[in-house]
C-alpha cells in the first residue's frame, strides 16, 4: 500500500466515525480550552473544525459542556500546574455529570512524563492525544462512547492527513496558516523538539491554495507558523527555500498582510532579510527571539550564535528597512547565569531597542540538558527580570511615543477592552491602537491618527471621524 493510499483509507474512517457520532450521539455541546502559542490556537481552530463536522455546537462556560478539551502548552511548568488544576477543579463536574467527556491534547500529551501523570491523578479523563493526531479526535471519541475506558492515540511525527483538517478561525480577516511542523533546533532549555517532532515542511502549494481560499473567504492578514520558519523547504525535495514562499505569497491577489513567526537567529538569510524591502504585503515587523545577550549563554543554551552575529543580524535588518519594528523573547536566569551575563543581556537590549518584548524566567523542563546545569537561586532571577524591564519598558513607551501625531494604517480586531465605545486593531508593525470606533468597524483596515501612547499600547483618531 502505497502512503497516499494508507492516508486515503484514514481518511475514509475518520469520515466514517464523524458521520457515525453525528447522526448518533445527541447531546453535543463542546468547549476547547486553549493553552500555550499560536501553533496550539491554531491546533484548536483545526479540533473545533473536525467538532463542528460531527455535530458538536461550541459554548462558552464548561457547565454547558458534553465534551471538554484542553489542548496543553508544556513550555513552562506554570503552564502544566494550571492543566492540573483545571482538571482537578473538573472532578466534580465529571462526578455530577456522568455523560460528560473529558479530552486532553497538546503539547503536555507528547511527553511521557506528564500523560503519565495525568493518566494516573486524573482517571476523570477519558480522551488522550497528541500535536501529531488531531485528525484522530472522532476515532477517539467513538471508542469512548463506545465504553473504551481510556481512548489514546500519540503520534512522534505528523502523519500528513492534516492537509484534509479545515479549522474553524477565531477571525476572519487575518488567520494563522502552518508552513511547517516541528523543530530540529535541539535548544538545552526545550522540549518542543520532543513535543512537536522533526521538522517537516508543507509542500508550498497546498499552503498557497490554503491562503487562497482563505482570501476568498474575506481573509486580509495571514500569519505563517514555524517553530523556525527560516528552515522552511528544508525537507523539501527540491530547492525552494521560506524566501521564495513569501514571494509566492505575496503574489496573491486581494491579501494585503503577511506576518511570520518564529524566526531563528542562526538561519536568518540575507534574502530573508531583503524580502522586508522587496514585497510589499510583508508587515515591518521581525520577532526574532535572542533569549540571552551573553554568547557564554547562548553556547549553554545551544543557539549556535553569539551576541555580535545577532547585532550584525540586526543591523542588516535596520539597513534594509530603518522602520521595522523589532521583537523578542528574552530569557532570565538561565543556568549559570552570572551577573556579567545579565550586564550583556541588558546592554543587547539598549542596542536593538526592541519595540516590543516577551520576557520570561527561566523555567526547569525535566529531562532537558539545562536541568543538570547550576541553577540560578529563585531571588536572583526575580530581581534580574525586575531589572530588565526596568530597561525595556521606557524604551518601549520612547518607540511608542515617536508615533504621535503620525497616522497608521489598522486591522481592527475587536471592541477594545478600554470602553465598549472604542475598538482595538494592530498596525503594519504590531503596535495595538485603541480608537473610538464601532463593530462595523472590525475587519477594516483604516487609517488611525494616533495620539497618546505609553509601553504597551497606542491611542488614536480614526481619520474623518467627527
Amino acid at each position: 500500500m502505497t502512503n497516499s493510499d494508507l492516508i486515503k483509507d484514514l481518511k475514509d474512517n475518520v469520515n466514517e466515525r464523524m458521520a457515525f457520532i453525528k447522526e448518533n450521539i445527541d447531546k453535543k455541546n463542546a468547549i476547547v480550552i486553549t493553552h500555550g502559542c499560536q501553533m496550539n490556537e491554531h491546533d484548536s481552530e483545526k479540533i473545533i473544525w473536525l467538532l463542528e463536522k460531527m455535530g458538536y455546537n461550541q459554548v462558552n462556560d464548561i457547565k454547558d459542556a458534553d465534551l471538554i478539551i484542553l489542548n496543553t502548552c508544556s513550555v513552562r511548568h506554570s503552564a502544566e500546574d494550571k492543566v492540573y488544576g483545571q482538571l482537578g477543579n473538573l472532578k466534580n463536574l465529571k462526578n455530577s455529570k456522568k455523560d460528560l467527556k473529558i479530552a486532553v491534547c497538546g503539547c503536555m500529551m507528547q511527553r511521557d512524563e506528564s500523560r503519565n501523570y495525568v493518566i494516573e491523578k486524573f482517571p476523570n479523563v477519558d480522551i488522550i492525544f497528541g500535536t501529531n493526531n488531531i485528525w484522530k479526535l472522532p476515532e477517539l471519541l467513538y471508542s469512548s462512547f463506545n465504553g473504551k475506558k481510556l481512548s489514546m492515540d500519540i503520534e512522534e511525527n505528523p502523519v500528513g492527513i492534516d492537509e484534509g483538517i479545515g479549522a474553524i478561525r477565531a477571525y476572519g480577516f487575518k488567520s494563522y496558516v502552518n508552513i511547517m511542523y516541528g523543530c530540529n533546533n535541539f535548544c538545552t532549555y526545550c522540549i518542543v523538539p520532543y513535543t512537536r517532532g522533526r521538522e517537516t515542511s508543507r509542500n508550498p502549494k497546498d499552503i498557497i491554495r490554503e491562503i487562497e481560499n482563505l482570501v476568498e473567504n474575506g481573509t486580509k492578514e495571514v500569519t505563517l507558523l514555524g517553530q523556525n520558519v527560516n528552515s522552511y523547504g528544508k525537507s523539501l525535495d527540491y530547492d525552494y527555500t521560506f524566501s521564495d514562499l513569501l514571494s509566492d505569497i505575496n503574489d496573491i491577489d486581494g491579501l494585503e498582510r503577511i506576518r511570520f513567526m518564529t524566526s531563528h537567529p542562526k538561519d536568518i538569510s540575507d534574502e530573508l532579510i531583503m524580502s522586508f524591502k522587496k514585497l510589499d504585503k510583508l508587515c515591518n515587523f521581525l520577532h526574532l527571539p535572542v533569549q540571552a545577550g551573553s554568547t557564554d549563554v547562548l553556547k549553554r543554551m545551544n543557539r549556535k550564535y553569539t551576541k555580535e552575529d545577532y547585532l550584525k543580524t540586526i543591523e542588516k535588518v535596520k539597513k534594509v528597512n530603518p522602520d521595522i519594528a523589532l521583537s523578542t523573547d528574552i530569557m532570565v536566569g538561565f543556568p549559570g547565569e552570572t551577573e556579567e551575563d545579565f550586564e550583556d543581556t541588558l546592554d543587547l537590549c539598549k542596542k536593538v531597542e526592541y519595540d516590543t518584548s516577551f520576557t520570561f524566567i527561566y523555567s526547569l523542563r525535566e529531562n532537558t540538558p539545562a536541568a543538570k546545569m547550576t541553577q540560578v537561586p529563585d531571588k536572583v532571577k526575580h530581581e534580574r527580570f525586575e531589572r530588565l524591564l526596568d530597561v525595556l519598558y521606557p524604551i518601549q513607551e520612547k518607540k511608542n511615543k515617536s508615533l504621535i501625531g503620525k497616522t497608521q494604517k489598522v486591522l481592527v480586531e475587536d471592541i477594545s477592552k478600554k470602553r465598549d465605545d472604542y475598538v482595538s486593531g494592530r498596525t503594519e508593525s504590531f503596535k495595538l491602537v485603541n480608537f473610538k470606533g464601532s463593530r462595523e468597524d472590525i475587519g477594516k483596515i483604516v487609517d488611525v491618527k494616533i495620539i497618546d501612547a505609553n509601553s504597551f499600547s497606542l491611542e488614536g483618531e480614526k481619520i474623518g471621524q467627527k
